[in-house]
């Protein structure tokens, strides 16, 4: 495995902050998730989870982590990189925002900082993999110079495998 340089854990862009994970996200982390559909989370599951993500950071040099509107403060989502299905010479980008969020450009300008970081750390690609249901989550990646490379069946659907490689 080549060695890597750590990711930046904060960027700002005009309109976001994505910054490392507070335990005081889990709550509102909790009402994102429900927004999923299959009910809200107990709060204590999340802040462990956030404490296994500050974890993952620690160990892997990569992040996904909170976003929030600069000029309001307030957490709009996620965004980052994760091993996900892939591997972490070549990480899986992923963002969720609040179904409020959308619709505005906020996970293509997060996403976007996410892929400038990935190119600090020296990798030369990122994967997604996205529900083929998603358009909207696909055209973010389009924008963002991603191109699908396949496309699986999952217990939850078809998944699309999308790629990009980095300068």
């Amino acid at each position: 495995m080549a060695a890597y340089e750590t990711m930046s854990f904060h960027m700002e862009t005009e309109r976001l902050i994505l910054r490392p994970w507070a335990v005081s996200d889990a709550e509102e982390f909790c009402e994102l998730l429900a927004e999923r559909g299959k009910g809200k989370p107990p709060v204590e599951r999340i802040r462990s989870a956030i404490g296994g993500f500050l974890a993952a950071t620690e160990e892997t040099g990569i992040a996904l982590l909170p976003v929030q509107r600069r000029a309001e403060g307030d957490f709009i989502g996620y965004c980052g990189l994760i091993i996900g299905r892939t591997t972490l010479d070549e990480p899986e980008i992923a963002y969720e925002l609040f179904q409020r969020a959308h619709g505005r450009g906020y996970a293509t300008e997060a996403a976007r900082a996410v892929l400038e970081a990935a190119v600090a750390t020296g990798r030369k690609r990122l994967w997604s993999t996205v529900g083929t249901w998603n358009a909207p989550s696909l055209r973010v990646l389009e924008k963002l110079g991603f191109e699908r490379d396949r496309v699986s069946m999952e217990d939850s659907g078809e998944v699309a495998w999308l790629t990009r490689a980095l300068p």
